[in-house]
């Protein structure tokens, strides 16, 4: 089953919206077994929905659209979907009804405004809508089905889970797909390209595809199968083989995150945490925080911006300062370890860097990150050189401290 996504609004083009929708909806047809062939945003305009209509492929067996189903004047996908199918509206009982007790319940007025959205395209099939007042449609043509979808998130998603996904699961021959995903971090993805090149072909003797993933900091290795999940197991067994390769790099799989599997390390050897930050303020603090039971080890942190507080809170010592400079060895060290004491817990991280994009020197250019971790037994530090981009270095600092310490962790 080809597929395109049209996604209508011009809030998608000027960036006020991100287009979550179209994201979502790929990911799910996917893993049905459906090809999506093409994804584009448009104008909320009679001409370019036409447009975008009159210009689907001819193999393409579905076209998903969302957006324009709202009760204002300026959503007006319903009026050129009538234009496009030859069709009238008409009032739909049912839907006015839904929407009827949708404001009951709510104890909230009714508007003309809100009568309309139950007027519907006589050619479609209605998609209830169980979330809102805008109801789905669904039209067929020249062995093609269109759906338009209102582009409210949760309730387009409600209406592809629970209406049209099983409506194109019972007309369309669908390959269940399985797919796993590892997370790594630290190895860019030309050098764990390199690393793992003999592990990839052996993926690929097996019928099954690889996918790198990549981001700030990280790449994602996506292991798919067409044959669903009867090969979960030779799925599973490579990825155990991958682990071997890059024990450093690999940390989770899926939904994992570096926080939840530092979180869960810490819980499990009745670790607290802290943080002493000057180049991330607190970035890496709020990374930490976002699990949720993080309050059972993070105990707090300390923002040391400047060399004053730096020697105040985490007593390094001006002497080291000057001799050294705020980014050096020398100084992540001492706010490791002075925090550690400060703070009261087992295990501190710090971090002191040039975030940039100013700032850097030739000894000490912008990107240069000098993470440390203290616990009691022991002080390391560990060297970085980043990039140009603050908001990127600060992310990946925070990224390379958490892999620090699950590594240091598990040792």
């Amino acid at each position: 089953m080809n597929v395109e996504i049209i996604s209508i609004g011009d809030e998608l083009l000027i960036g006020q919206t991100i287009n979550t929708n179209a994201s979502w909806i790929g990911k799910k047809l996917s893993n049905i077994g459906a090809n999506i062939v093409k994804s584009v945003s448009i104008a909320d305009q009679k001409n370019e929905i036409l447009d975008s209509l009159n210009d689907i492929k001819e193999k393409t067996d579905c076209v998903v659209i969302t957006g324009g189903l709202g009760p204002t004047k300026d959503d007006i996908t319903k009026h050129t979907l009538c234009e496009f199918f030859n069709t009238s509206l008409e009032m739909h009982g049912p839907t006015l009804e839904k929407i009827k007790v949708f404001f009951a319940l709510r104890n909230r007025p009714m508007l003309e405004s809100n009568n309309l959205q139950a007027e519907l395209p006589k050619s479609c099939q209605i998609l209830e809508n169980n979330y809102g007042t805008a109801a789905g449609m669904w039209f067929e043509r020249d062995n093609t089905i269109y759906i338009s979808l209102p582009g409210v998130p949760y309730e387009m998603k409600g209406i592809m889970t629970e209406e049209a996904i099983p409506k194109l699961q019972s007309l369309f021959e669908l390959k269940s797909m399985y797919y796993k995903t590892a997370m790594t971090q630290g190895k860019g993805e030309s050098f764990l390209a390199e690393i793992i090149k003999d592990w990839e072909e052996k993926v690929y003797s097996k019928g099954l595809s690889l996918a790198y993933l990549p981001s700030p900091g990280m790449v994602k290795l996506r292991i798919t199968s067409t044959n669903g999940d009867r090969d979960a197991k030779a799925i599973d067994q490579l990825f155990i083989e991958l682990e071997k390769l890059i024990p450093k790099n690999l940390f989770g799989y899926d939904s994992d995150t570096l926080p939840s599997i530092v979180g869960e390390i810490l819980k499990s050897k009745n670790l607290s945490i802290g943080t002493v930050e000057s180049c991330t303020c607190g970035k890496l603090a709020s990374y930490i925080t976002e699990v949720s039971g993080a309050s059972s080890y993070f105990m707090g942190s300390f923002l040391t911006y400047s060399n004053a507080l730096k020697q105040k809170l985490a007593n390094v010592s001006k002497e080291s300062i000057e001799q050294y400079g705020a980014v050096s060895e020398q100084v992540a060290k001492e706010m490791a370890e002075g925090g550690r004491l400060k703070l009261g817990v087992d295990v501190c991280i710090s971090t002191t860097g040039v975030a940039g994009p100013t700032g850097g020197s030739e000894e000490k250019p912008v990107g240069m990150v000098w993470i440390a971790i203290a616990t009691c037994d022991q002080i390391i530090a560990h060297k970085f050189q980043f990039s140009q981009h603050r908001e990127r270095n600060i992310h990946m600092t925070s990224l390379c401290a958490l892999n620090l310490l699950k590594n240091m962790l598990s040792e």
